[in-house]
């Protein structure tokens, strides 16, 4: 099982599809590091040698931001937009979408579960 960036990848996918489980590595990523290497996309990940993987990961860890440090990064920029007091920054703190959506209907990914609107009882009074 090969082990890069601290991300197992799965036994029996081909290489290309393997590093994309790697945050911050998608499918063109993958392609271009296979190619640099002249490793071919097809090859399953459990039928890479230890050279192989030895030079992915040397790739990776000088020429990509992935995983953690990639995550830190992404976070401190949330967080200075928030300082900001901008409006992609308020949009953050209030958990609505940034980028321009509608909130009347949908965006239940970013504003979490619908909340039950509290009805008041009513009625006929009996005597």
């Amino acid at each position: 099982m090969a082990r890069i960036a601290g991300v197992d990848l799965p036994k029996n996918k081909r290489i290309e599809i393997g590093l994309t489980y790697i945050f911050g590595i998608g499918r063109s990523t993958s392609n271009q590091i296979l190619e640099k290497l002249n490793i071919d996309p097809n090859t399953k990940t459990d039928d890479l040698s230890e050279s192989e993987v030895t030079n992915i990961r040397k790739l990776i860890d000088s020429t990509y931001k992935v995983e953690g440090e990639l995550r830190s990064t992404v976070s401190m920029n949330i967080k200075r937009l928030m300082d900001l007091g901008c409006y992609r920054g308020l949009r953050h703190r209030k958990s609505l979408p940034v980028r321009g959506q509608r909130t009347s209907t949908n965006a239940r990914t970013r504003k979490g579960p619908r909340r039950a609107a509290v009805k008041k009882k009513g009625g006929v009074k009996k005597k």
